[in-house]
């Protein structure tokens, strides 16, 4: 089946963050010709990042009212979502989401819509509402079910689901009872050393929010006195430096090209937090430098316990103590790592997803 358009479909433009990286790698195969996005609050400049030069006309909703606080209006995005109407016939549209357009009106008989998710969908409805609705459980009791429903709806909408990882879509298939395909986002290993003389040190890279649970990370090395390298800001920078014994050395906030000589040189990556996917687990790997992580989400779909490092079962301060000094008790070759993170290239990535349009519009 041969499409003339190609049409792309985002939640919202406000941040360059890993979903807007996987765009930029899409646009670079598909051209998209139109994008139809809840809200964009994106600066220019940050929208020529993923799309270059080449204007691409983007259509938006009157979410974009709210601006910077249009999270506020979560109950209100399937009213949003009824707004972003692809008129456009014979046209291939993909939708990338962690939130509702998955579910975007098109016209079903001519044109041909594949959604990948990038996270679980409306997750702050479903495992996280805590966050989302915290101080207004009354309002969330009202709203969550509606949600939901609503989301499972807007799941048959689609030709056909993708997702980036194996984690995401065990928990779609779940969800929607519909097959989910699997493609794992890639890492730009351009932007990466390889390196095999580690130091004696232990690097975290990310957001210093509860989620991602560096007061593990920080409890276990108080205990170890091993020397550690956070690098990140957030929320909970000040408590967990106040926290932290002197082994402990916070960075702040790096851009990559500032960070990756301590990821190249560290003698291993600590991961606590639970990701959809995490491309934070590739970049070291990378560099050859092994990770620790704990074992839920995509961690296992990036790191092979005891090859390319240590995967621990329990997210407590123990288990992570534990999986350092088995950690210290092995012996990695940082080829193999090296090796197993550059399967996850921009190219093979660029392949594997269009090998899976092509079948799915073979069979059309």
């Amino acid at each position: 089946m041969k499409l003339d358009k190609t049409i792309l479909v985002m939640d919202w433009l406000d941040a360059y963050a890993g979903s807007e990286q996987v765009v930029k790698y899409l646009h670079q195969v598909y051209k998209f010709d139109k994008l139809y996005v809840l809200t964009n609050i994106m600066p220019s400049e940050k929208i020529k990042k993923i799309f270059g030069d080449t204007p691409v006309f983007i259509k938006s909703t009157r979410l974009s009212l709210f601006g910077s606080k249009f999270r506020i209006a979560l109950p209100l995005f399937p009213l949003f979502l009824k707004q972003l109407k692809i008129k456009e016939e014979n046209a291939l549209i993909i939708s990338v989401t962690h939130s509702v357009v998955k579910g975007v009106s098109y016209n079903t008989n001519n044109s041909k819509h594949i959604s990948y998710l990038v996270a679980r969908n409306l997750k702050y409805v479903w495992e996280e509402k805590e966050l989302y609705f915290k101080g207004i459980k009354k309002l969330g009791s009202i709203f969550i079910p509606y949600l939901r429903r609503f989301d499972v709806t807007m799941s048959k909408k689609p030709t056909a689901i993708f997702s980036v990882s194996n984690f995401v879509s065990k928990w779609a298939k779940l969800k929607y009872n519909r097959k989910i395909t699997t493609i794992n986002p890639p890492v730009n290993i351009d932007d990466f050393d390889f390196d095999t003389n580690k130091e004696d040190f232990y690097i975290s890279v990310g957001r210093l929010e509860p989620y991602k649970r560096y007061d593990l990370l920080i409890d276990a090395f108080n205990k170890n006195g091993k020397k550690l390298i956070i690098i990140g800001d957030g929320s909970l920078m000040e408590s967990l430096r106040q926290k932290a014994n002197s082994n402990i050395e916070f960075k702040g906030f790096l851009f990559p090209e500032k960070y990756k000589d301590f990821l190249k040189k560290a003698k291993a990556f600590i991961f606590c937090g639970k990701e959809d996917f995490g491309i934070a687990l590739l970049e070291p790997q990378v560099c050859g430098t092994p990770v620790i992580a704990y074992g839920d989400g995509g961690a296992m779909d990036t790191v092979l316990d005891k090859k390319t490092g240590i995967i621990y079962n329990d997210q407590t301060v123990d288990s992570l103590i534990e999986a350092i000094d088995l950690f210290e008790q092995s012996v990695f070759d940082y080829d193999i790592i090296r090796k197993h993170a550059l399967g996850f290239s921009i190219e093979n990535f660029k392949l594997k997803f269009q090998e899976r349009v092509y079948d799915i519009l073979d069979k059309s």
